[in-house]
């Protein structure tokens, strides 16, 4: 039950319905043969949801039960999208719609448009921040970038739940929700926005669905021939539905039941954009002769994991919480959950760098490791770490892996070998596919041996050798294939965004982390503050942030690290404690529950690298002698890490080197060129400017500049005294 981008095997397309169904156990055959009326499927992490459902469909499919073009499958997300159609593909159901809801909306919208309103359907807006600004501007408020965002927030969520601006301000207190601005004003730069839309003639991401449920609505012969095309739908992630999708889904179905939904309302943390569970907890009461099937047999995680996930939940309250599934885990016992306290957050990641980097040693595949953070500001600090620890790192979220200029220009090189490889002098030596591919590749920049450091030269080769192992399953799987059945195959996986794996450690969010898996998963930053979030109040938030923490445990496979840093900088204060999620689940935390860093706390509570959280390497600086930072012209002391890098507070005076500055801009832009990573990788800015602050005259002092340990200082060193000194980096070089 592993995601599109994990698995890169090629199953035979099964040879009958009945083939179908084998392997599934008792409870996901249920699903599969129930193909009528409707169905629920209360489905745990871990389950096999996404199985159970593409086998329903296939066996459907493939028994002449169901007709292919008249079954329609949605979902969440792109990606969960192109899953599905590519495990569809594989059972030899062809033909099924599977798709996003606003995708499916937007594509009768613009087939229906002409007919229903006239001419074409305006420009959809990629991004509405712009016209929020402007409706800002118009209105005479000022917005800072974080409150752009924000209120840019509220008018999504406002559309989702069918509000409109006249009515924001009593929909926000009856659902009890904390605005960034005054709810009035919200109000009036929400009005202001859709005028701004209509006088421009655009439509955003939600008014596709706004505009198809009103087109739905209104016109009955539109509707009636949206039902005779599907008569089957299936919704995935059904407890992640909002109102607007719900209503949506209702006139595609009209007054047939033909309708299976799959969730888990302890798996809900879109609640922000509108989310609700209780359109899954209540489907038995819409639809009385149901039948519903739990799914709880977890065949991802090992019991150990799947202890402290059901740990998690025991805790629980809510509606959510008293639907919760026990899951029972299929797999072999594994490690013990490792638990992790770090005296600050760089620290954290060093931790974390340091640990991925043995396990990556020992034979552990880098794509089969995750760090896995609350808020996306936490990420830097992690790239950084990988970076100085020569980790290759994806990040979850960067374009879509067909769209990567260089995998486009692989495929184009493949198609055309096949077309002319009798010609091609490259192939003459290339027996087989996957030394063939290998051959075409080379030509592309890809070599057997990875470069070394990681940024964009990295990320590229990982593309190119994600298609080379590509080919190798595919050639073990297909005797015979040709260069053409390989392009064939890579023309399909692109039209459903199915992805081979790509080497390198995934760093993401926990939101983003939704539906994927790993062998190895690090939940970082796991303190209060963090989780639960500041700014989560109501006993709603609170659990909320407890499922998303739930979310992140049942990603892990087998090994499972959770972490958190008593302070956020070096030399800061140590009062963060371990998230009160972990109450009970760490070992000996019934003894200090509630109080904030206990001393004597041990650094690693469970695990087999017992002092990896305080042990540092011989040649580090030990952490824990370090003393508070002080602002070298005010004396303050200082907590943020900005701050701490220039060793002086953000508006005390500077008397930095604007020259030199600027040649060690330069520098650090050649130097980024050269290694193919970010330029914050070589140094940060703010790192740049302390340099050019304290102008160091040896290594001694350069060493003494935070964001300058001694992995830089040995190979960036010589390079910036000599710019210090004036001299060019080259001329330093000699010297020495």
């Amino acid at each position: 039950m592993t995601a599109a981008t994990h698995s890169t095997l090629f199953p035979r397309v099964p040879d009958s319905a009945d083939a179908v169904l084998e392997g599934l156990d008792p409870e996901q055959r249920a699903v599969a043969t129930a193909l009528h009326g409707p169905v629920c499927v209360l489905a745990g992490a871990g389950t096999g949801k996404t199985r159970a459902i593409t086998h329903r469909i296939a066996y459907g499919v493939r028994a002449g039960i169901l007709q292919p073009s008249s079954v329609l499958a949605v979902t969440f997300t792109n990606r969960a999208a192109g899953e599905m159609r590519g495990r569809l593909r594989q059972l030899g159901a062809v033909g099924v719609q599977a798709r996003t809801f606003h995708s499916a909306a937007l594509r009768q919208l613009q087939y229906f448009w002409p007919k229903a309103v006239g001419g074409p359907l305006p420009r959809l807006v990629d991004r509405k921040i712009q016209l929020v600004a402007d409706a800002a501007a118009a209105c005479r408020i000022r917005l800072d970038r974080g409150e752009l965002r924000d209120v840019t927030a509220e008018i999504e969520w406002s559309k989702v739940t069918q509000t409109v601006p006249a009515d924001y301000t009593a929909a926000t207190a009856k659902a009890g929700r904390e605005t960034p601005r005054d709810p009035a004003e919200i109000a009036q730069l929400y009005a202001a926005y859709e005028d701004l839309k209509r006088e421009r003639s655009v439509i955003d991401f939600e008014d596709v669905l706004l505009l198809t449920v009103a087109v739905l609505q209104d016109r009955h012969d539109i509707a009636e021939q949206v039902r005779a095309q599907y008569q089957h739908f299936v919704v995935d992630e059904y407890q992640d539905v909002s109102p607007l999708q719900q209503r949506l889904l209702e006139l595609w179905l009209g007054d047939r039941e033909n309708l299976c939904v799959v969730g888990d309302a302890s798996q809900t943390i879109y609640s922000f954009t509108g989310a609700t569970p209780d359109h899954l907890l209540d489907f038995r009461v819409r639809h009385p002769g149901a039948t519903v099937v739990k799914l709880v047999r977890d065949y991802r995680s090992t019991p150990q994991v799947v202890r402290l996930a059901n740990g998690l939940l025991a805790q629980a309250k809510g509606r959510a919480a008293d639907h919760r599934l026990e899951l029972v885990s299929q797999r072999p016992a594994g490690p013990e959950p490792v638990f992790a306290e770090y005296t600050d957050e760089p620290a954290e990641a060093e931790g974390a760098a340091r640990r991925i980097r043995e396990l990556i040693g020992s034979g552990v595949p880098a794509s089969e490791i995750a760090v896995l953070f609350r808020t996306n500001s936490q990420s830097e600090t992690y790239e950084q770490a990988l970076a100085d620890a020569g980790v290759p790192y994806q990040l979850r979220g960067a374009e879509r892996f067909f769209d990567r200029p260089e995998v486009r220009n692989a495929i184009t090189a493949l198609r055309a070998a096949a077309r002319f490889g009798g010609n091609d002098a490259l192939l003459d030596d290339a027996p087989d596919l996957p030394s063939q591919v290998r051959a075409v590749l080379s030509g592309k920049g890809w070599t057997p041996q990875p470069p070394a450091g990681s940024g964009a030269v990295r990320e590229s080769w990982e593309s190119l050798a994600a298609l080379a192992h590509l080919a190798q399953d595919f050639s073990a799987a297909n005797a015979g294939a040709t260069l053409a059945d390989l392009v064939v195959e890579l023309d399909e996986r692109a039209g459903a965004q199915h992805a081979p794996t790509v080497q390198g450690v995934t760093l993401a969010s926990l939101h983003a982390a939704k539906g994927l898996e790993w062998d190895v998963v690090f939940l970082v930053g796991v303190a209060e503050g963090m989780m639960p979030i500041t700014y989560a109040k109501t006993d709603e938030q609170i659990e909320e942030e407890r499922r998303l923490l739930y979310v992140g445990v049942t990603r892990a496979r087998e090994h499972l690290h959770l972490s958190w840093a008593l302070a956020r900088s070096p030399g800061g204060r140590a009062n963060r404690r371990p998230s009160r999620f972990l109450t009970g689940l760490r070992p000996g935390s019934q003894a200090v529950a509630g109080r904030a860093g206990a001393a004597g706390a041990g650094a690693v509570e469970r695990g087999s690298w017992t002092a990896a959280a305080t042990a540092v390497p011989e040649q580090a600086p030990r952490r824990r002698q370090r003393t508070p930072a002080r602002c070298r012209v005010c004396g303050r002391t200082l907590t943020d890490g900005g701050e701490m890098k220039l060793m002086r507070c953000e508006d005390c005076p500077s008397d930095m080197d604007e020259g030199l500055y600027e040649r060690l801009r330069e520098w650090r832009g050649e130097q980024a060129r050269r290694s193919g990573q970010p330029a914050f990788c070589v140094f940060t800015d703010k790192t740049l400017i302390a340099i050019a602050e304290a102008v160091p005259d040896d290594e001694h002092e350069l060493a003494r500049i935070p964001g300058v340990g001694m992995r830089k200082l040995r190979r960036y060193g010589a390079d910036v005294l000599a710019l210090c000194a004036g001299r060019d980096p080259a001329e330093g070089q000699d010297q020495d």
